[in-house]
C-alpha cells in the first residue's frame, strides 16, 4: 500500500517513466476513462467530436520521460499523466504544463493521479518552475484543486484543431 498525503491506496501499485513501449496501454487508459469520466461534465455530442483526439497518446510526450505511469502488481496501467515545459496557454515558456492525466474508473479516489501529479510537480520544482499549469477538463477541476492548483479562468481549447471544449485553466504556485 502507498501512503499518500494521508491517504492510502486501496491497491499496491507502482509509479514509473512511461516508454515508447506503454503507448498502447496508454491510449487504452484514456480510452476506458475519458469518456466515462467526462459523460457528466460535457454534452453527448461534444464528447463524441473530441474523444477520438482526447483519447490518442502523445508519442514525444509518452517517452519524454516526464510521462508517468501507475500499474499495478500484475502489471495493469491504472493512471497516467505528465508535463512538458511552457505554459498549456503559451503565455511562459520558463512554466510548466501537466498533461493527459487520467485513471481508470475503477481506481479514482486510490492516491494514483495524486502520487503521479505529486511527481510531476516534484520534477517541474527540481527543472526550475515555479508555477506549473493546466488545462482542466471541468470534471477534473477538483482533482487538480486537491493537488493545489486554483482556477484561473473558463476557456476553449480546440480538440484536433477542430472541435471547441471548454476547458478550466489553472495554476500551481510551487513554494521555493
Amino acid at each position: 500500500y502507498l501512503e499518500v498525503a494521508g491517504m492510502t491506496a486501496a491497491i499496491s501499485f507502482t509509479v514509473r517513466a512511461a516508454t515508447a513501449s506503454d503507448l498502447a496501454c496508454v491510449e487504452a487508459l484514456f480510452a476506458a476513462s475519458y469518456p466515462e469520466l467526462m459523460r457528466h461534465a460535457y454534452a453527448p455530442a461534444t464528447l463524441s467530436a473530441a474523444l477520438p483526439y482526447m483519447i490518442r497518446a502523445k508519442p514525444g510526450l509518452v517517452a519524454s520521460g516526464r510521462f508517468y505511469i501507475a500499474s499495478t502488481i500484475c502489471g495493469s496501467v491504472v493512471s497516467c499523466g505528465g508535463w512538458s515545459v511552457g505554459a498549456p496557454d503559451g503565455s511562459d515558456p520558463q512554466s510548466a504544463h501537466l498533461r493527459h492525466f487520467a485513471t481508470h474508473p475503477a481506481h479514482i479516489r486510490q492516491g494514483l493521479g495524486r502520487a503521479i501529479g505529486s511527481r510531476c510537480a516534484a520534477d517541474a520544482k527540481a527543472a526550475g518552475v515555479s508555477e506549473p499549469a493546466c488545462f482542466s477538463s471541468l470534471n477534473a477541476e477538483p482533482f487538480y484543486s486537491a493537488l493545489g492548483f486554483v482556477r484561473d479562468r473558463t476557456m476553449q481549447v480546440m480538440i484536433g484543431g477542430e472541435v471547441p471544449l471548454p476547458v478550466i485553466f489553472m495554476r500551481m504556485r510551487i513554494l521555493p
